[in-house]
């Protein structure tokens, strides 16, 4: 099982990101990942960088582990471009993209703030649950050409695994059957979520050898996560992210 840091961005600065995705190279782990969310506010935080220009300024700078957004808001940007930046930054990062994907909070959560301050509306799930559906389907068709119209978008090589955030039975079902892989949680539900990923999957006739299972944990709790089969265990880092990667790295170690 990889191990990889995720790195809270909320009152983050570029400066302390980069060195920390240095740590973590540095110290042994397997990727680093960022939240997706556009204001501070949601957390009760004054500023958070963009998720997307920072994983793409990490790609840059830090040469081996790979990069991931947990989970990108399908809401946040239109489904046929997010196609060529991701094909852009697999490119430039050698092959090291995770693309995951999800619904985007709810209209009863703090997140759906931002996007209502942006002139969006946050429907209810199902409505959410298509969105996340539909752009997983215009991203392949664009990486595959099957999206007719205009020649020459980028298609990524190889295409990154599309990753979507499970972290109710629906949601998990839909990652199974139109993605790559489940982001879920790592809590009690944990083992149910994946199993009805897995089950749908394997429904949709996809190679259950090539499914990507992810799942959020403490630096104690990995262990059984490994034992459900979860592919990469993430760590959540807060800032300073140097300081937090150290401390991960030790309690793993013990």
């Amino acid at each position: 099982m990889l191990v990889d840091v995720l790195f809270d961005p909320f009152e983050g600065s570029w400066a302390d990101v980069r060195a920390g995705a240095l740590a973590a190279e540095q110290a042994g782990f397997d990727g680093v990942w960022l939240y997706d969310h556009l204001a501070g506010s949601v957390h009760s935080a004054s500023r958070v960088l963009e998720c997307w220009t920072t994983l793409t300024a990490i790609a840059a700078v830090v040469p081996r582990i790979a990069i991931g957004p947990l989970v990108l808001n399908v809401a946040n940007r239109d489904a046929g471009t997010l196609a060529v930046m991701a094909a852009t930054l697999q490119e430039m990062s050698g092959g090291r993209l995770l693309l995951g994907l999800g619904a985007g909070g709810g209209r009863d959560t703090p997140y759906a703030a931002e996007q209502l301050a942006l002139g969006r509306r946050v429907p209810g799930d199902r409505a959410r649950r298509r969105w996340v559906e539909d752009a997983v389907g215009r991203v392949r068709e664009v990486w595959t050409g099957a999206s007719g119209g205009a020649a020459g978008f980028l298609r990524p090589q190889p295409p990154p695994p599309i990753i979507i955030g499970g972290f109710g039975p629906k949601m998990a079902e839909l990652a199974g059957r139109a993605g790559d892989g489940i982001n879920a949680p790592g809590g009690p539900s944990v083992g149910k979520l994946i199993e009805i990923a897995r089950e749908a999957h394997a429904r949709a006739g996809r190679d259950p050898d090539t499914f990507v299972v992810t799942a959020s944990a403490g630096p104690r709790g990995h262990q059984r996560l490994a034992d459900l089969g979860v592919s990469r265990v993430i760590i959540f880092v807060k800032a300073p992210y140097v300081d937090g990667v150290a401390q991960v790295h030790a309690a793993l170690a013990t």
